[in-house]
């Protein structure tokens, strides 16, 4: 199958998006930010804990990931995201020789990519239209133009950049790349560390990681309980986002035999379950108003808010996000405000922990 990385694809142009409404606040205290995945703790990849929230009765129970085939049904479906992650993460030299990192984001049409500029583990804000940043072994970026400022005025986050390597880029990346990885994080891990067991093409700025916990053994329950396992794809961006900005476009694509394994679900009455916020904006985006899934190919910039609701997904599967953070509007479209807010006291209260080595959070009807 052909990658996104490998076709150019109309884009639509992103325009400058206001802050999301209504922000979710928590303090997260960094003892409870995962700094190393859960292998390195002395664990197994799917031996974190899983806290299961029900909308319907309001329930809050403390499980581990294991258990999950356990708390679905016979002719429920588990929908996964098999984005690969990129080693998205190059180092190079500015304009002024000052050492600095790109974050690739998103590829764009004519081999432009959306990118982040960031020097001491922060945003550089003081780019300008046409710096080029000389990137390790021959590389270059080139900066073009700004890519739908943010909320800050002191400067631009992401732009649309040009972007040259010697050979074939995913080539390049896999020697002089690193997956992209926040301050919480202690140590470099490999890119195995960043990959979900079911990914088949690469294309994702950083880890869609509400997969992570899942093993074969896991599906292999899942399926043999009688529940349903299909894919859909969509090539995250990076997510370091500001306070209350809200997602920019993205690539993603839901097969027709998925459209009709949803579609087939709801009509029997079983529970559609989104493996992450990737999952919900793939099939929400493919959803026409009745809640019936079509076969998509294409970018979306659908934004998940309670306002707007759902209409395809009835459960989720997620990890923990950051206070204020625009997923946690989608969070509250699905679990409701009274239980999202119980659930992640919860979560404080229990000590889950963070971030994409950390524990999940699995909402039902």
């Amino acid at each position: 199958m052909t990658s996104a990385l490998e076709t150019v694809r109309p884009v639509p142009e992103a325009p400058e998006r206001p802050p999301l409404a209504r922000p979710f606040r928590f303090e997260l205290p960094p003892a409870l930010e995962a700094a190393a995945p859960p292998e390195a703790r002395g664990l197994t990849r799917d031996n974190v804990r899983m806290m299961v929230a029900r909308r319907g009765a309001g329930t809050i129970e403390h499980a581990t990931f294991p258990e999950l085939p356990n708390q679905l049904r016979d002719g429920d479906l588990v929908v996964v995201n098999t984005s690969g992650t990129l080693a998205a993460e190059v180092d190079g030299t500015d304009s002024f020789g000052r050492s600095v990192q790109i974050h690739l984001s998103t590829q764009l049409p004519a081999g432009l990519w959306t990118l982040e500029v960031r020097r001491d583990g922060h945003a550089e804000l003081g780019s300008a239209a046409g710096d080029a940043v000389e990137l390790t072994a021959g590389g270059r970026a080139v900066l073009l133009t700004p890519y739908a400022p943010g909320p800050r005025s002191e400067g631009v986050r992401l732009w649309v950049a040009s972007l040259d390597t010697p050979g074939p880029l995913l080539t390049y990346l896999a020697v002089n790349g690193r997956p992209i990885r926040y301050g919480y994080v202690r140590g470099e891990w490999p890119i195995s560390s960043y990959q979900n067991v079911y990914v088949t093409e690469p294309g994702s700025a950083e880890m869609p990681s509400a997969g992570r916990p899942f093993t074969p053994e896991v599906i292999t329950r899942l399926v043999a309980r009688g529940i349903g396992v299909a894919p859909v794809l969509l090539h995250t961006g990076v997510a370091s986002l500001e306070a209350g900005e809200a997602p920019y476009a993205e690539y993603f694509r839901v097969p027709s035999s998925t459209a009709a394994r949803v579609n087939a679900t709801h009509a029997e009455g079983g529970t559609v379950v989104a493996v992450g916020t990737t999952v919900v904006r793939s099939l929400e985006s493919a959803g026409d108003d009745h809640g019936r899934v079509h076969a998509m190919d294409g970018w979306t910039e659908t934004v998940i808010t309670p306002e707007r609701g759902v209409a395809v997904v009835d459960g989720l599967l997620t990890g923990w996000h950051e206070p204020e953070a625009s997923h946690l509007a989608m969070l509250e479209a699905v679990a409701g405000r009274e239980l999202l807010e119980r659930s992640y006291a919860a979560a404080l209260d229990e000590g889950y922990l963070w971030h994409e080595f950390g524990d999940v959070h699995l909402v039902l009807p």
